[in-house]
């Protein structure tokens, strides 16, 4: 039994005439007769009552009508389905991302997409950058939000974002009253900051940077999350240089001021080679992510 013997069928059905039938499936009347009566043959029973003026259906006929119809929309259903999932638009996406991003750039995107893409479920997930190079080797995730470097070479990366530290300080800090700092000036504070071992990039990077200007800082308490740094920031406990994200979580008792030469931080997406960014839905992905945060830039300039 083949699909074009249901469709056969169930236009017999409605225009209860062999000649009218055929036209309407684009065969010629013995085509369709053939057609009916080998669906017969292989069903077992008579399916249709054949008198010289109209077609009507067996008891038989009239149940297995149901069941053609309920066939061909669910075929009809699954084929689109497999056309959607070839446009990325049906499926399932698992995104990994570093804390940071939660505070800016994520939910523009994730938003974004969602509208774009109802019928994709999307799977966002926490991890550090290291966390995220293995769950994309392993296939738990399909793409991940990082800070470069990325060192897996069978990680394939595309940047996103170019965000600078800012200065985290305490609201009353006599350098909450400057429009913009340099690093210098922060050499005599302490600092909070992450543990080395969770944010390798970001702590070199952040230490290289001082000892440029010829200090190292003096961090005086470790915490996992960025909430919980700048809450120690409010608590007077000490400084902390945050990417710029950061500065759209408005904490009481804390301030951010630009700093001038900042280092950029490099925000990159990621998948594996071997999957590659013509994935479907990893592509729709990550065309969203571009359009969402060239927007963003170019309300900045404005």
């Amino acid at each position: 039994m083949e699909l074009r013997h249901l469709r056969h069928f169930v236009a017999l059905a409605e225009e209860e005439h062999f000649g009218r039938a055929a036209e309407r499936v684009f065969v010629v009347q013995q085509a369709l007769s053939n057609s009916i009566r080998n669906l017969e043959e292989e069903v077992g029973v008579p399916l249709v009552l054949r008198t010289t003026r109209r077609v009507q259906l067996t008891p038989s006929g009239q149940e297995f009508l149901i069941g053609a119809r309920e066939t061909l929309a669910l075929a009809g259903q699954t084929v689109e389905r497999a056309r959607q999932a070839a446009r990325g638009e049906v499926g399932r996406l698992r995104v990994g991302f570093v804390s940071g991003l939660a505070f800016g750039g994520l939910p523009e995107i994730v938003r974004t997409f969602r509208a774009l893409y109802p019928n994709v479920s999307v799977d966002l997930r926490e991890l550090t950058a290291q966390e995220q190079e293995t769950a994309l080797r392993s296939e738990q995730i399909d793409v991940g939000l990082m800070l470069l470097p990325v060192r897996d070479p069978g990680l394939a990366a595309r940047a996103l974002w170019r965000q600078p530290l800012v200065a985290a300080l305490p609201a009353q800090h006599p350098l909450s009253r400057k429009r913009k700092l340099k690093i210098s000036d922060l050499a005599a504070e302490d600092f909070v900051f992450f543990p080395r071992h969770l944010r390798a990039t970001y702590f070199d990077q952040v230490m290289r940077w001082c000892d440029e200007a010829g200090f190292t800082p003096h961090v005086v308490q470790e915490a996992i999350e960025v909430p919980t740094l700048l809450s120690l920031v409010a608590a007077g406990v000490g400084v902390f240089l945050p990417i710029q994200f950061f500065s759209r979580l408005s904490l009481p008792g804390v301030v951010y001021r630009p700093i001038e030469d900042a280092p950029v931080i490099d925000i990159v997406a990621v998948w594996t080679r071997k999957q590659g960014a013509g994935h479907p839905i990893v592509k729709a992905w990550l065309g969203v992510a571009q359009d969402v945060i060239a927007g963003q830039e170019t309300a900045t300039i404005l």
